[in-house]
């Protein structure tokens, strides 16, 4: 500003009435501007300029546009005299006498700090540091304020205060737009360090100018994260504010303008440089958003130092209250009830990659979407490529099956916490997008994960980007945001440079030909994995085989399950009573689950026949014991298969179940055993070099120093590795550096495994440990590492019952067991049993009769079965 002075034809007014204001800004040496009172908005202001003296006029840029206008610089000791009064006014009150107005406007007086005039006279004080001088030529002998204006400057000068120093006063203010080529490199150069600074000038509420000390650099600087309402400059050149941007600039006047503060320079996008401004008093960003004069933008959200969840925070807080420009503000789940905003619940299936389908505590089922996520797409001529070729999206998408997998594995069966973020209202087909029904989008957790972070930090989703006046998003939106740079830094799945994983599945579902080819195969594999993909009814299922990479459709063995509707040739059929009851057990039980499978026959449509578990229990027995199924006449056949066969006992365990080997295969075993330990003699394997997990077949070296077939089945350390002898059915644990990767030539795709699990038919174990330990005995001494004959009686929840027969004298193994009062009989209901049943019942007597052990003390079960340890 140019140097000021009262025009002499203009009298001084003798009655000058004294008024007051906050100052609001310092211009120069002898300017300042003040403001009244806030009462419902922005209060006026008025500039004053000090009658009788003169400062250096501060620094000028030449106005745009016109082209005859140039820079003019600070003048000696402008600055200082700017600085001099800024830190003794900024934000004080001060009263102050009009004396002069011209006729332009412009006002002239005399200002004290404080209330009254007793206070410090601010003309007197400049000029007593050497700051101003007085302006001498319209100097009058009768004025006393101008004769001890004189007698200051007339000291200052003896002094050499100041200006009347010898030197020095010049400054110089850089403007960093027009001085410093790269700004990014000079706001990385500060390493997000907070800078001492003067806020020069205020914008809007969110954009100011500030000067940077002590280097004097002039900068824009934005505040990260948040937006205020701006002013809008029209064609004519005027501004129009959108509503509240009087209000929000006048906030962050009043709170920083000419203050001094600090200042964390954190980014520069695009030549805009981004930053947080701290003051003693607060951080003005997350004021701003706390009264409603500002809403947070995503994508400068990431840079603000302070946290981002702070930001978040300060907004919810506005749209709670409902505050300035949130006055009309409606929460997305305003509508909701708490209990349905947010809830725990049990997930039952998976969807793609982005939803999922839970079960409430109430029974009903819900689907979720995940917030703000999008699952792995095709994306632009991708989609038009292989039309002829039945698109399997879960397995032809690149990352969607991985997506899922990481959910299912996850999720399924298991309980989450679920928080409704907003309901996403269904929308009509358009142009190049689908019709979507109404959408529930919640941010799911379970064990304090949140699964949609967890899913987008490894690559497996993408942050849907919103408008920012839409607030319906995730509640942890910036937590995907850096989950998804996380990704995309670390190339993360769909961030990855590397080739797209490929999954070539063979869907042989009702394809006969091909299911002829994988029969066999299936067959002789024993029991193999599967992950239930579909339920088309109680008994009938979609497979995924992953060893074998293939689709299967599997029906249950054994049952008749009840028919859902369906759609025929002729029409509709009617569903039959209890087939949905029966399909909603089976989804419930085993739907997206991991399972095994043994495959026995298949139909004329290519479908696959077999028994499923999971976790210990027959699928099959499963729907009968819930009257859900009835018994298919094949399963007598099936469980009268195998009839008087030669097996070889190798191991009991405790609770009485047994594994075999066939008498018949023993040969190929001993064989397969002698080729692979030669083998492995002539190239050992390194010790350490094998890392077990759960599930694999591997080798393991047994006490006896000899190499044998294996599964993992736990891994608790290193030196603790569960493992399942599969020819022989004992276990160990063992450490990992007796273990070794299995020989290709020798494993379960050449020689199944030959250890198979059986358990006695018709008898109870006891319960007491001491009367079970006595039977366990028994039998080890009788048929361990013997010949016995074997026969199938029926199929129980884990494993085939069965009878057994010494080799020699054909006496029945478990029948002498009830002879011997050392069981009970675990009598059975079906047509084809009676027969045995009453034999074993007829034995129990005798037993009964003779009191022979279990029996010394009579019939115990009329009323205390259960505390000898035996139900009835």
């Amino acid at each position: 500003m140019a140097s000021v002075s009262a025009p002499s034809q203009t009298a001084p007014s003798p009655t000058a009435a004294l008024q007051r204001g906050i100052v609001k800004m310092v211009l120069s040496g002898c300017a300042i501007i003040v403001r009244g009172q806030p009462r419902g908005g922005p209060p006026p202001e008025r500039q004053i300029n000090l009658s009788n003296i003169r400062a250096g006029a501060m620094a000028r840029r030449a106005a745009q546009g016109q082209p005859d206008t140039k820079d003019t610089p600070d003048e000696p000791w402008a600055f200082q005299a700017r600085e001099f009064l800024r830190k003794k006014l900024i934000g004080k009150e001060v009263c102050f006498t009009v004396e002069i107005k011209t006729a332009l406007g412009r006002e002239y007086g005399m200002v004290y700090l404080g209330k009254d005039t007793t206070g410090e006279n601010i003309a007197d004080s400049l000029v007593n540091e050497g700051l101003a001088t007085v302006r001498r030529e319209g100097i009058r002998g009768n004025n006393p304020d101008q004769a001890r204006l004189c007698e200051l400057e007339d000291q200052a000068k003896a002094s050499k205060k100041g200006m009347w120093s010898e030197g020095g006063g010049t400054h110089t203010i850089r403007d960093m737009k027009y001085t410093i080529e790269n700004p990014r490199n000079f706001v990385d150069s500060l390493h997000q360090k907070p800078i001492n600074a003067i806020i020069e000038h205020v914008r809007d509420g969110s954009v100011v100018r500030a000067l940077l000390l002590p280097d004097h650099y002039l900068v824009t600087v934005m505040l990260s994260g948040v937006k205020c309402p701006t002013f809008k400059r029209e064609a004519d050149g005027t501004e129009s504010p959108e509503p509240f941007a009087a209000e929000a600039k006048f906030f962050t006047e009043s709170r920083l303008l000419q203050r001094d503060v600090q200042i964390i320079l954190e980014s520069c996008p695009n030549q805009i440089i981004l930053g947080t401004i701290l003051h003693p008093n607060g951080n003005i960003t997350e004021l701003l958003l706390k009264e409603g004069f500002a809403r947070c933008v995503d994508w400068s959200m990431a840079v603000y130092t302070q946290g981002a969840e702070k930001l978040r925070a300060a907004e919810r807080s506005a749209k709670e209250r409902k505050v300035r420009i949130w006055k009309d503000y409606v929460a997305p789940t305003a509508n909701l009830d708490q209990k349905d905003r947010q809830f725990v619940a049990k997930v039952m299936q998976v969807v793609n990659a982005d939803a999922m389908v839970v079960k409430l505590n109430s029974g009903e089922y819900k689907t979720i979407h995940l917030s703000s996520i999008r699952p792995p797409r095709i994306e632009g001529e991708e989609k038009n490529k292989d039309k002829d070729k039945r698109f399997r999206p879960l397995y032809d998408i690149p990352y969607m099956f991985e997506a899922r997998e990481f959910l299912r594995k996850k999720l399924i069966g298991k309980k989450v916490n679920v928080t409704v973020d907003y309901i996403r209202a269904a929308t009509g087909p358009g142009e190049s997008t689908p019709a979507f029904s109404e959408r529930t989008c919640a941010t799911v957790t379970i064990g304090g994960i949140n699964i949609a972070e967890a899913l987008v930090s490894k690559g497996l989703a993408t942050v849907i980007r919103y408008r920012q006046d839409d607030d319906q998003r995730s509640s942890h939106y910036d937590e995907l945001l850096a989950a998804e740079a996380r990704a995309i830094k670390n190339g993360k799945g769909l961030h990855s440079k590397k080739e797209v994983p490929i999954h070539r599945v063979a869907d042989i579902s009702g394809e006969t030909q091909k299911a002829k080819q994988f029969l066999p195969f299936l067959q002789r594999a024993g029991r193999s994995e599967a992950v239930v993909e579909y339920v088309f009814s109680g008994s009938r299922l979609k497979l995924y085989m992953p060893k074998e990479t293939c689709l299967i459709t599997f029906l249950l063995a054994g049952i008749e399950c009840p028919r859902s509707s369906r759609n025929m040739p002729g029409g509709m059929q009617v569903a039959e009573p209890f087939s949905d009851e029966a399909m909603l057990f089976t989804k419930e039980l085993v739907l997206q689950r991991e399972v095994e499978v043994e495959v026995e026959s298949m139909d004329k449509a290519g479908n696959f026949i077999g028994w499923l578990h999971i976790e210990g229990l027959n699928l099959s027995v499963a729907l009968v014991e819930n009257a859900l199924s009835k018994v298919h006449f094949t399963a007598e056949r099936d469980a009268d298969r195998g009839k008087k066969r030669a097996v070889y006992v190798t191991e009991i365990c405790d609770t009485l179940h047994f594994y075999t080997q066939d008498v018949e295969t023993g040969g190929q075993l001993e064989s397969l055993m002698e080729t692979m330990r030669a083998e492995i003699a002539s190239q050992p394997p390194v010790e350490g070099s094998y890392a077990p997990r759960r599930g694999d077949y591997c080798i393991a070296k047994f006490a006896d120093g000899e190499w044998y077939r294996a599964r993992v089945e736990k891994v608790e350390s290193p030196a603790k590795v569960h493992v399942f002898y599969i020819d022989y059915g004992n276990r160990e644990v063992v450490p990992s550096t007796r273990l070794a990767a299995i020989p290709p030539a020798f494993s379960t795709r050449n020689l199944p495994a030959q250890a198979t699990e059986y358990a006695f038919a018709f008898i109870q174990i006891p319960q007491d440990e001491d009367a079970r330990a006595d039977v366990v005995d028994c039998i080890v001494k009788d048929i361990q590492n013997t010949q016995c004959l074997l026969n199938v009686e029926y199929q129980g929840p884990t494993c085939p019952l069965v009878t057994i027969q010494f080799g020699d004298t054909k006496d029945d193994v478990g029948l002498g067991l009830v002879k011997e009062g050392l069981v009970m009989v675990d009598v059975r209901k079906e047509k084809h049993l009676q027969k045995m049943v009453t034999e074993y019942l007829n034995s129990q007597e005798s037993a009964k009769s003779a009191r022979l052990n279990i029996w010394r003390y009579g019939d115990f079960r009329a009323d205390d079965a259960d505390e000898f340890g035996y139900r009835r």
